[in-house]
């Protein structure tokens, strides 16, 4: 008979949304244990495709748990700046982390940095088990939940938290409804180099077809790029040759960094809105991607997420220190209602922006021309756009 490891807390998804979460759970004293099909692995070598913007807000958090003096230096890009424009138009709008008295507006980092920094850090917490491996059913009963894993391993918790990606499977188990939307585009990547440096600008350019975004690497002439189409235009994109595919990107971004090198692989992602209808269960809370994913427009994907795990942290410590049930709906509806709110807030802010940035009609290209050409002239709304993106209260910018 396979005797039950038991902890409070069991994770499935050990990417950065579930490393972090196991570790600010394992700061407030509470076990964890976090079951991922594999351990991250360094980055090394050429930036990876999939990288992240992260904000503010995301920094403080990753620095709290201590994984961020784990990233490597060479591998951090802090962008100072930011400009948003509309393609063949005056409509326009920039921002200087100077201007708000701030050292960067953010750092864009390889995913593939921040999960291995995370899984570092997490080696480093004497109330953290890791375990290899699939996990193969799962269980509920009135006190704990059990997970049963591909080895045969048992563990009980008093709460099992899904942070296994887009595609749950902690999730699906539980039949959670899910509110699913296409948005008929696909997200390109890959990286690039430019004949001029980026200058630590993180650009966005709005086309009839979709948004291209050119975000800074550590290499002061690379740039990871990303770019949403329409899924034939985008495979048509990953498929033509190299000179091609580089002067689609320079017409398309009117030439801002000069002459244009592809420098990695090309790759076309599905973009799809999901939302699980609910983010908790008795005994069970979805987080990041397991519980909400939007269009990549803002590149707030990771924010939203860890902005999920450091509330989830947050409650269950109370929890924890109240020796309440970690696991019972009602001390999990305080996680829920607010990341519930939040990430319907964003959904339906990129779903607004994808609208009003879309297309060639001029009613809609007149409106944005003017709106961002205002916006640019107005201090205290612009103040107010960039302590979003930063994740922090505007009172908190000078």
């Amino acid at each position: 008979m396979v005797t039950a490891q038991s902890v409070q807390v069991a994770i499935v998804g050990g990417g950065m949304v579930g490393m972090a979460t196991a570790i600010g759970l394992a700061r407030a004293g509470i076990s964890v244990a976090v079951i991922d099909r594999e351990q991250p692995t360094p980055a090394s070598g050429s930036a990876e495709l999939r990288v992240s913007a992260i904000n503010r807000a995301s920094e403080l958090y990753l620095r709290q748990l201590g994984a961020w003096p784990r990233l490597p230096k060479e591998r951090l890009s802090p962008y100072t700046g930011m400009r948003v424009w509309d393609k063949d138009s005056i409509g326009v709008i920039e921002f200087d982390a100077r201007d708000y008295h701030q050292p960067d507006l953010g750092h864009i980092i390889e995913n593939r940095a921040i999960a291995h920094a995370l899984w570092q850090q997490a080696q480093s917490e004497s109330r953290i088990r890791c375990f290899v491996g699939a996990p193969q059913s799962v269980a509920f009963g009135e006190q704990e939940a059990w997970l049963t894993l591909a080895d045969g391993a048992m563990l009980s918790a008093r709460l099992l938290v899904a942070a296994d990606g887009a595609n749950s499977w902690l999730r699906q188990q539980l039949n959670v409804p899910l509110t699913f939307r296409d948005y008929g585009h696909h997200g390109l990547v890959a990286t690039v180099r430019s004949s001029r440096p980026h200058e630590r600008v993180a650009r966005q350019v709005f086309l009839p077809q979709g948004p291209l975004a050119l975000l800074p690497l550590a290499d002061a002439n690379q740039c990871s790029i990303v770019w949403s189409l329409p899924p034939g235009q985008a495979q048509a994109l990953t498929e033509c040759d190299a000179d091609t595919f580089c002067q689609k990107i320079s017409l398309a971004s009117e030439g801002v960094l000069g002459r244009i090198e592809v420098v990695s692989d090309r790759l076309a992602i599905p973009l799809t809105m999901r939302y699980a209808r609910d983010f908790v269960l008795p005994r069970l809370a979805l987080v990041g991607d397991a519980a909400h994913t939007i269009h990549p427009l803002a590149g707030q994907g990771v924010n939203l997420g860890l902005a999920d795990s450091e509330q989830l942290v947050e409650v269950l410590k109370e929890a924890a220190d109240r020796n309440w049930d970690l696991g019972s709906l009602k001390v999990l509806q305080r996680y829920a209602r607010p990341r519930k709110a939040a990430a319907q807030e964003m959904i339906a802010a990129m779903s607004g922006f994808k609208w009003l940035f879309s297309g060639e009609d001029p009613v809609k290209k007149g409106v944005r021309d003017i709106g961002l050409a205002l916006v640019n002239r107005m201090p205290g709304l612009k103040k107010k756009f960039i302590a979003q993106a930063l994740g922090i209260a505007a009172s908190n910018l000078r």
